[in-house]
């Protein structure tokens, strides 16, 4: 008896730990992506995020993405990057930026400043508070 639970469990654990496999389909954003961070003449902008993103988060990321579009549009010094914390190629992004959650980092090079607190205070309520420091650091690196 107590061995067929043992297997049951077994079998339940080996399910469970599976299903969250996925096919390896973002082979040419982790391509693109570290093309951008061995480019040190780019300014690239990082939204850092999982599966699971709350109102704000996407407001985070939607207004980034919406400011980096607008404003650098003919920029090709100037880069969104969409990162998913989740996904095995991004991990070096992830481990290099010591990010645990989501992020907001703005960086060239090695200089980078990580405004994910101040992201996150303005993308709902004042997202041009958050336009206007996304436009203000993006500039002091270009």
């Amino acid at each position: 008896m107590k061995k067929s639970i043992l297997i049951g469990l077994f079998a339940i654990l080996l399910v469970a730990c599976g299903g969250n496999a996925q096919k390896n389909n973002g082979q040419a954003t982790e391509t693109q992506a570290k093309e951008q961070v061995a480019d040190a003449s780019v300014v690239n902008v990082y939204y850092f995020h999982g599966k699971q993103r709350c109102k704000t988060c996407i407001a985070v990321g939607d207004v980034t993405e919406k400011t980096i579009k607008e404003l650098y549009a003919d920029n090709p010094h100037v880069k969104f990057i969409e990162v998913k914390t989740d996904e095995k190629q991004n991990a070096s992004l992830v481990e290099k930026y010591e990010v645990t959650w989501n992020a907001l980092i703005i960086a060239k090079g090695d200089n980078s400043i990580d405004i994910t607190d101040k992201a996150f205070a303005n993308a709902l309520n004042t997202p041009e508070n958050l336009t206007d420091l996304i436009k203000t650091e993006v500039n002091k690196r270009l």
